[in-house]
């Protein structure tokens, strides 16, 4: 029981933390609370969905394709729309809440293409859906591998983060976007570096949740609030922390629903999430 439980709940971790690691990008690095990332990552599932329905596109193969595809999608968004909410913002506070206005509104401008293209069934795959043994605790093959593409797309940003000259310049902004300037970073450049990235790990992860997930047009929302969730519990901006607290996010459910009602798992993650608030509003690896 307690191993079935571990091993089902890191799986679920893994797309949460996935899920988290584009909005940690796009609010500790752009500054932006897109509440449209959801909508995103509807966009990238159903695309997965068409690729394989109509082209016969295996999805490893389709992912490929999706993540570039969003990062340039996340660029000109943040262009075409990001862009002038940032320069009317200035050195002010204004930014976040003009990004709050302006994504909602973008959330239901997507939602309403999305229920043109899709309609409003719920929409899955059958792929690679056979069971495997994992210590004697059988797991569904595309389960196992969407927490694959969550340990490479974590770890590969981790490590570039820490790493490389890029993920220095990246954590500089994140940290202290005003003295950024001063050493010659474009500040700018970066941000939309980070949204655009941010923007691809949302395909990604939607990618992900194609694969082996039951998903409609209208269920961007809660992947929003599960990414947000996890995005404060981790400490804005840190990815690190994002990807621990999705995987706790993930144990906390799976044991819930397995010990006491599954109709409880959405009441203790906003408990777990209140009391970090509470106690630690940085996040539970957040700077004091």
């Amino acid at each position: 029981m307690f191993l079935t439980t571990l091993i089902l709940g890191l799986v679920l971790g893994g797309t949460y933390a996935l899920l988290a690691l584009g909005l940690t990008l796009q609010y500790g690095i752009a500054r932006i609370m897109n509440l449209a990332y959801g909508e995103m990552t509807l966009i990238a599932a159903f695309v997965l969905v068409t690729l394989f329905q109509q082209l016969g596109l295996s999805p490893l193969l389709a992912l490929v394709l999706i993540a570039p595809a969003g990062y340039v999608f996340g660029w000109l968004l943040y262009q075409g729309m990001m862009r002038p909410l940032v320069k009317r913002a200035g050195a002010g506070g204004r930014l976040e809440v003009d990004s709050i206005l302006a994504t909602f509104g973008l959330l239901f401008v997507i939602q309403g293409v999305l229920l043109l293209a899709f309609g409003a069934n719920f929409t899955s795959i059958s792929y690679l859906d056979r069971g495997v043994s994992v210590f004697g605790v059988p797991v569904a093959l595309n389960r196992l591998i969407a927490l694959g593409i969550c340990v490479l797309a974590g770890g590969a940003l981790v490590l570039a983060l820490a790493k490389t000259r890029w993920g220095l310049v990246m954590r500089a902004v994140a940290l202290t976007p005003g003295s950024a300037p001063l050493v010659g970073i474009d500040v700018n450049r970066v941000a939309r570096q980070g949204f655009a990235l941010g923007t691809a790990l949302a395909s990604v992860a939607g990618a992900s949740i194609a694969m082996y997930q039951t998903f409609s047009a209208t269920a961007g929302v809660d992947y929003t609030m599960k990414a947000l969730v996890i995005v404060i519990m981790g400490g804005v901006g840190n990815v690190g922390g994002a990807l621990f607290a999705g995987l706790a996010l993930g144990l906390l459910e799976t044991f819930v629903a397995t010990a006491i009602d599954p109709g409880l798992t959405l009441a203790a993650t906003f408990a777990i999430f209140l009391i970090v608030l509470l106690w630690r509003p940085q996040g539970l690896f957040g700077a004091r």
